[in-house]
């Protein structure tokens, strides 16, 4: 039976038995399934693999180093067919602190090495008379992942070398054509963390998150072709869609749970909530 919490568990599915940890520099970095770590013994220069883990080689001891010889072997697999997508954004690899960045690695490659990727989502509200209404975008159907499902009015990954403010404001341009300086005005609200075993790899990833209450004539309209439609819906018909069904992204349907909690839509008499709350922010 569907139900917000069921949502929550899709997004923590992981098993770390079906995946072998991977360690930079004696620090883990990630986790990668143990097929695809067998086939990483083509490259013996740059990785050290064991039946119990996968090491990149220390002799990798820079992030320029590191980064060209990671982006050397993903190269190979797109050309392969074995990575399906070379996205071109490239995403910071790090340990625990989000500053140490050791190498970056093409996002197409990021759950196929199970390395931690942040994002940022943001909740597009409208004040009608009195109704809390949300803006919701469908991705585009060429899209190639999630193609046609709802999504967040604004969503994107946070590249590396460009600020969460900065991102936010050149994604809320991108993807709805929201003006800067009405963008920068976006509440941040706190994170979700979620570690997802997907049939790629893993995701283990951070969205920060953001409300932005809209002016009703302002219309959002994408301008990068990623988002096919937008849709501005009452609270309670996206809650009852995200409650029900699976026509959300699946970590878009958290996003909204999180919205949902903090605004009191859903209550803390509700049965799940506790489980709810703690199901949002899993240690990674």
């Amino acid at each position: 039976m569907m139900s917000y919490l069921s949502h929550i568990k899709d997004c923590n599915n992981c098993q770390l038995a079906n995946f072998r940890p991977f360690y930079v520099d004696g620090i883990r970095v990630g986790h990668l399934k143990h097929d695809f770590a067998e086939r990483l013994k083509s490259w013996p220069t740059v990785f050290q693999v064991s039946p119990q883990a996968v090491r990149l080689d220390p002799h990798l001891c820079s992030l320029a180093a590191r980064t060209q010889a990671m982006r050397t072997v993903v190269e190979i697999l797109v050309e392969q067919g074995v990575i399906p997508h070379w996205h071109g954004e490239s995403y910071p690899v790090t340990g625990t602190s989000k500053a140490q960045v050791l190498f970056t690695l093409d996002r197409g490659a990021a759950s196929y090495f199970g390395v931690r990727a942040f994002g940022q989502h943001l909740n597009g509200v409208v004040n009608d008379n009195g109704q809390l209404k949300m803006w919701i975008g469908r991705r585009s159907r060429s899209k190639w992942s999630d193609s046609g499902k709802l999504d967040n009015m604004i969503a994107g990954g946070l590249p590396y070398g460009i600020s969460l403010s900065e991102n936010l404001i050149k994604e809320g341009w991108e993807e709805a054509a929201i003006p800067p300086d009405l963008c920068a005005q976006a509440i941040p609200v706190g994170y979700i963390s979620y570690c997802m075993e997907t049939p790629l790899g893993l995701k283990p990833d951070i969205m920060y998150c953001y409300d932005l209450e809209l002016p009703a004539d302002v219309i959002p309209q994408c301008q990068d072709g990623e988002v096919e439609e937008f849709y501005l819906w009452p609270v309670e018909k996206v809650a009852a869609l995200v409650q029900d069904t699976e026509e959300f992204k699946k970590n878009c349907n958290l996003v909204i749970i999180d919205f949902l909690i903090r605004r009191g839509f859903i209550p803390p008499d509700h049965p799940d909530y506790l489980e709810m709350v703690a199901g949002l922010r899993v240690p990674l």
